[in-house]
């Protein structure tokens, strides 16, 4: 499930009650351009929230398309996306669908329905009120059928924790507070996230907050920020449990290693390093007048922004961007830097995922390509005390 942000503006609507009218101003896929809520009364409407980028959302799409071919005119599935209404269309255009795709990029609809997490999925019944907030593989042709039919159902509610700042109401720390190391279980209807402190002063380098992770992701991010792709876990298990962790030390320096022996200490989980020959693509410079044409950062200024399909970030240098293509672009492998050049770029464009040509053509204009070959790689390799090593 992926992070959304929100804006709680409005109460949050019970199973049972009228949903207030609502005017999807910018639909597309469909005949009609525009349209309101209560032009839909007679048929089961479902909106689902959801976003190009946004992993489970796509994974969930076939689903959607399923119902909405079977149902015809009982049902009227409406995605909802705050992306614009260009990326809708590539979207569209590399995936048909049958569906509606309506567009509200002042996120005016989502802010009715308050929710943290997509994808997100709303079923109103025919006579306008709502049945359920729920996730999408929960609307089954049961449920419809049982809808159709005039028998009531009872869906499994999705909760989102619609707390505004994670850190202040869950783990505050005064500024001059020196050490700590705390875990708690899981916050449930909360979002998966790592927050390093790079804008706050006081906390600068020596403080580390992960919500709502596997201890798999703490271990990548103790022993050198290693990648899912670049990580081997022999023993056979998901790890599904959900931790969160807060970890604060006087000195910068010792962050990290502080992070790695609590770890080893706590869990029956453990982790080595190791080199593997394997089949990587590398990052080179193909065209220098292109690549020098990349703005070079004069701000001083370091940003992060990055998604599946898109980057935004200042400060950044060809080995930061090798690891966004590894972790957001299209080639689902690891991207080893070859460029050799150490500058700090201002990078900024979006390509379609579902696209791949998309990425290398962004690629071929700022000089550079990708290249497939073998290189020796760095593995993270995790295993249990009692498994051979």
């Amino acid at each position: 499930m992926a992070l959304l942000t929100w804006n709680s503006a409005f109460a949050q609507l019970k199973n049972g009650e009228q949903v207030p009218e609502i005017e999807f101003k910018s639909v597309l896929n469909s005949r009609l351009k525009s349209i309101k809520l209560s032009q839909l009364k007679g048929k089961i409407v479902w909106i689902e929230f959801w976003a190009t980028w946004c992993g489970p959302c796509l994974s969930a799409m076939p689903h959607l398309q399923q119902l909405q071919a079977k149902y015809k005119d009982k049902l009227q599935v409406i995605t909802l996306t705050d992306e614009g209404i260009e990326r809708t269309e590539q979207f569209l255009k590399a995936k048909p669908s049958n569906l509606w795709f309506a567009v509200d990029t002042a996120n005016s609809i989502s802010k009715m329905f308050p929710h943290r997490l997509i994808p997100h999925s709303l079923l109103i019944s025919a006579t306008g009120s709502l049945i359920a907030a729920t996730l999408p593989e929960n609307i089954t042709e049961t449920v419809i059928d049982s809808l159709l039919n005039g028998k009531t159902v009872h869906l499994p509610e999705k909760k989102d924790n619609l707390t505004t700042d994670f850190i202040k109401d869950y783990f505050f720390a005064e500024d001059t507070l020196q050490t700590r190391f705390l875990i708690q279980p899981e916050i449930k209807g909360g979002p998966g996230m790592m927050v390093t402190f790079a804008d706050k002063p006081a906390f600068k380098e020596r403080r580390l907050t992960f919500i709502n992770v596997g201890v798999d992701v703490m271990y990548r991010k103790a022993f050198g920020d290693f990648s899912y792709g670049r990580t081997i876990n022999k023993t056979g298990e998901k790890n599904e449990e959900i931790y969160c962790l807060d970890l604060l030390v006087k000195d910068g320096r010792d962050l990290i290693p502080t992070l790695k022996n609590e770890l080893l200490k706590r869990f029956a989980l453990q982790a080595k390093t190791e080199k593997r020959l394997k089949e990587v693509y590398v990052l080179k410079i193909t065209d220098l007048h292109k690549f020098n044409s990349i703005p070079r950062n004069k701000s001083g200024r370091r940003t992060y922004l990055s998604r599946h399909g898109e980057i935004d970030q200042e400060s950044i240098t060809m080995l930061d961007f090798a690891d966004f293509l590894e972790n957001f672009g299209t080639y689902r492998s690891i991207i080893i830097d070859e460029t050799h050049n150490t500058d700090k770029l201002d990078i900024k464009f979006s390509f379609q995922p579902e696209n791949p040509s998309s990425l290398n053509k962004i690629l071929s204009d700022m000089g550079l390509s990708l290249e497939k070959t073998e290189r020796e790689v760095e593995f993270l390799v995790l295993y249990k005390n009692n498994e051979e090593q």
